[in-house]
């Protein structure tokens, strides 16, 4: 009796660890297909013209620049492109007037009364004491509040186009496609040129308290 209890035991230890072992089988090589699977599809994939060794950002085609490419840290998979492009040619338009008036009064060419005998680097603080940047304050919160309200309705999908108030359209008119993509191209490389040139002009008259060309 205890040879004929232990045979169907035995016979059914023997078909669990059959099933086991056809289930582990199973289970190690379909990770491996669809890793191998994976790789090659990254491999495969559209790289990035600025950044080569990374994937291309998929959420920069059709916007001016798109041939480049550059967006290592994917800032366009968490925010949408309309707004970060209203932000660019906002700080870049907002630079180049910025970097020629900083230069100007470098120069000696100064309008407030107030301003007389300051640097650009040294303007500031003595305005502020002198309660003159809380005009600047007022005007630019006006601004902030209108832009906001134009790209509040661009993001819902008015079809409004980043960075368009309306302004120097006129410049547009008679021109082809291919010109008009050309100006907007030139009017983001420059604004990105001039946040770099502004950067680096406050940086050096603050470090060696000099003036234009802030060489020190």
């Amino acid at each position: 009796k205890r040879v004929l209890l232990r045979i169907p035991l035995f016979t059914t230890m023997m078909k669990t660890a059959v099933l086991a072992s056809l289930i582990a089988s199973a289970a190690a090589f379909a990770p491996a297909q669809n890793g191998a699977s994976k790789a090659a599809t990254a491999l495969n994939a559209e790289k990035s013209p600025a950044v080569p060794f990374l994937p291309y950002p998929e959420n920069l085609k059709g916007y001016v620049g798109d041939d480049i490419g550059f967006d290592p840290l994917r800032i366009s998979d968490y925010f949408p492109m309309d707004y970060l492009r209203e932000s660019e040619l906002k700080h870049g338009r907002i630079a180049q007037m910025a970097i020629v008036g900083y230069i100007a009064t470098d120069l000696g060419f100064v309008v407030h009364p107030l301003g007389q005998g300051l640097t650009s680097a040294t303007a500031h603080d003595a305005l502020v004491e002198k309660g003159v940047m809380g005009n600047a304050l007022v005007w630019i919160g006006a601004f902030e509040i209108v832009s906001w309200l134009a790209i509040a309705e661009m993001l819902q999908g008015s079809g409004r186009e980043a960075g368009d108030f309306g302004l120097g359209k006129g410049f547009l008119k008679g021109k082809s496609e291919a010109q008009i993509e050309k100006l907007k191209y030139q009017e983001i490389k420059n604004g990105r040129l001039a946040m770099m040139a502004f950067g680096g002009a406050v940086t050096q008259s603050v470090l060696y308290d000099c003036g234009f060309p802030y060489t020190g």
